[in-house]
């Protein structure tokens, strides 16, 4: 996985666990696309405490992931979408009208596991 785009989602779903402090210096990196400089200039820290702020982010979203698999089950509910849609378009209804009902069942097991955990 591209890192902005690993960075970003574990942002996304894990990002309000992180302290005001840490968010918006890490929203100023990923997001913005700040520079260390410009995030430590801006807040009058330190490059190298910009730097370790990202790092320990980083390490902290990572940590949550690991334990709760929240990006990897919507990636793979994503994929099952996409594997749906491509499915609908297909003519040959009988067939891939099951396995359409396979990967909604799929879905459903999912979401209910996501709710389970929250």
């Amino acid at each position: 996985m591209d890192k902005i785009y690993e960075q970003t989602m574990l942002f996304d779903f894990y990002g309000e666990l992180l302290t005001e402090h840490q968010r918006s210096i890490y929203e100023d990196a990923v997001y913005h696309d700040l520079s260390l400089g410009e995030i430590a200039s801006e807040r009058g820290i330190s490059r190298q405490g910009v730097h370790d702020l990202l790092k320990r982010c980083d390490r902290i979203l990572q940590e949550y992931e690991s334990k709760l698999h929240l990006v990897e089950r919507f990636a793979i509910a994503k994929k099952t979408v996409e594997e749906i849609k491509r499915l609908s378009s297909v003519t040959e209804a009988s067939d891939e009208l099951e396995k359409i009902k396979m990967r909604l069942r799929s879905i459903n097991e999912l979401a209910e596991a996501l709710f389970e955990e929250l």
